[in-house]
Formats: structure tokens, C-alpha cells, sequence
């Protein structure tokens, strides 16, 4: 675990970038950033597409360790270059900014209001290959639709125990248990999430801190316990199909919460605009949402 990486984790200013759209979500991505699905054929010419879309954002003058914390980026993004150079190994030596992996399969099917997270049989295998990458941490995410006791904690206690195997290989893991934004039961599933939460991390020694991200809560600093209890580094949030407007405005009531935002970073970006047009998006988004971490 790098020293330097963990005390920024910790104590610095700013947000973490997430840019680990992978296959399923990856045509959605590039439709938002103006590449229509016409516009290219098969896996191989749409992931050189999005790592297109990556670098851009990630070479960026308006990108760097400044205003944005870390970046989480998926498997391939991890094991393409930037200039040269591993993307990992760009982020943290060249823009000061902290990578993670994310390591999750996608979700299995749901049961009792929940989708827990599909097996990862080769995790152990990633994560080595992550570590020799240069990468800090890992993201995994499971979503909880309902406010169901058993979906809720079976989730908590999966994301936990896989959170555990990647402090073994000395990665912070970012512990996802996405609340649909559109649940029936929200605040009753946040309630039901947050108990879950706190009691696995007080079984968490506090020198084996882990990430949180979560859902916007529908009461103001709701997770206040949880951004300052010992064992979490950082609690960090997640836009959830918000726009990047209400995202700002939710977040700045969330003390100590800052941004992990996917859709609402890269909101506004095309690949039609020109390198002047895009840096100067691309510096409003970071400064937007920037802002809004520093509550």
C-alpha cells in the first residue's frame, strides 16, 4: 500500500473519477460522448473507441491530481497505455492521480430485492496483476432495489468478505452496495444498509481501512457515522442516474462525502468538440463537482 496514495486517499481535496464503464454499459457511454453504434463494429473497434474517450479526458489539462483524487478505470483501461506508459502508471507519475481497478464480473440475478455480485473465480490472479500494474484499490458494486433484510445483507457480507481477500493482496477495496434510485423504499433500504455497514466495520481494524460508495441518501448526512468511523479511509459517492446538477446539490448537503461520479463527469463531453471545447467541459465538470466534494 503506497504511503503517499493513502494519506492523499485520507486527507486531500478533491474526487475520484470513475471511468470503469465496461461492455455492457460501454455503447451507452460512447452514445452520450456523440459515437453512435453505426459508427463502429464489434468489441475490439468499440473498446479502442472508449479508451479514446478515456485518454482524451485523462490527458486533459483540466484533468490531474489538483481537483481529482483518483480514477477508477476497468480491466482493459488498465492494461492499455497513455502516452507510452501503462495507464496506472500515467495517472499517479504524471497527473498525480490515484487508480483503481475495477474488479467485479457484473451482478447476479436478483433475489430478495438485491443483485449480489457474480462469482470471481480469477480474482486472486487480477489483483497480482493489479499490484505489479501499480493500482491502489478496487471498486466492486451490487445494487439493493428493495428494502429487503436478507437481500441487504447478503449483499453487505459478500461485499465484505471479497473486500477482505483484496486487503490481503494490499489494495484498498471501494465497497459498492448501490441503492437504486428508483427503489419504492429507499430511505428504509438506506436505514437497513447503514446498520449492516457499521457492523462490519466495527468487526474492521482500523489499520485495514476500507472505501465506501454509496447512493446519494434521501436525509442529509445520513452516512455522517459512517464517513467518520475509523476503519472507512473515504466515504465516497456515486451519481446513480442523476443529473450532474442534482448530483452537486445532493452531495454538497452530504458532509464529508465526496464524488465518484461516472454519467455526471463525463455529461456535456463529445467527441465532436474540438480540444479547446472539450477541455473547457470537461474544466467545468471537475470544477462543479470538485465544489460539491469540499462540503
Amino acid at each position: 500500500m503506497n504511503a503517499e496514495q493513502l494519506e492523499r486517499l485520507r486527507s486531500a481535496k478533491g474526487f475520484i473519477a470513475a471511468l470503469d464503464q465496461s461492455g455492457g454499459s460501454t455503447p451507452k457511454a460512447l452514445k452520450l460522448y456523440g459515437i453512435a453504434e453505426s459508427e463502429y463494429s464489434g468489441d475490439a473497434q468499440m473498446f479502442d473507441l472508449i479508451h479514446g474517450m478515456r485518454s482524451r479526458m485523462i490527458t486533459s489539462r483540466a484533468f490531474n491530481g489538483e481537483r481529482v483524487l483518483g480514477a477508477i478505470l476497468f480491466e482493459g483501461t488498465m492494461d492499455r497505455d497513455i502516452e507510452g506508459r501503462g495507464t496506472a502508471d500515467y495517472l499517479w507519475n504524471v497527473k498525480k492521480v490515484v487508480p483503481f481497478l475495477k474488479v467485479d464480473k457484473g451482478l447476479a440475478d436478483e433475489a430478495n430485492g438485491a443483485q449480489i455480485m457474480k462469482p470471481m473465480p480469477d480474482l486472486d490472479a487480477l489483483l497480482t496483476r493489479a499490484v505489479a500494474k501499480g493500482i491502489f484499490g478496487t471498486k466492486m458494486r451490487s445494487v439493493i432495489k428493495l428494502a429487503d433484510p436478507a437481500g441487504i445483507k447478503a449483499v453487505v457480507a459478500q461485499q465484505f468478505a471479497v473486500g477482505r481477500q483484496i486487503l490481503g493482496h494490499g489494495l484498498v477495496p471501494i465497497i459498492e452496495p448501490e441503492v437504486d434510485i428508483h427503489s419504492p423504499n429507499k430511505a428504509e433500504a438506506e436505514r437497513i444498509l447503514r446498520d449492516e455497514l457499521l457492523a462490519e466495520l466495527n468487526r474492521q481494524p482500523a489499520d485495514q481501512p476500507v472505501m465506501l460508495k454509496l447512493t446519494l441518501p434521501d436525509t442529509d448526512d445520513y452516512y455522517l457515522e459512517l464517513v467518520k468511523h475509523p476503519s472507512v479511509l473515504r466515504v465516497v459517492a456515486l451519481s446513480g442516474g442523476y443529473s450532474r446538477d442534482d448530483a452537486n446539490t445532493k452531495l454538497s448537503h452530504n458532509h464529508g462525502v465526496i464524488a465518484s461520479f461516472s454519467r455526471a463527469l463525463t455529461e456535456g463531453l463529445s467527441a465532436k468538440q474540438s480540444d479547446a471545447e472539450f477541455d473547457a467541459a470537461l474544466d467545468a465538470a471537475i470544477a462543479s463537482i470538485y465544489a460539491a466534494s469540499l462540503t
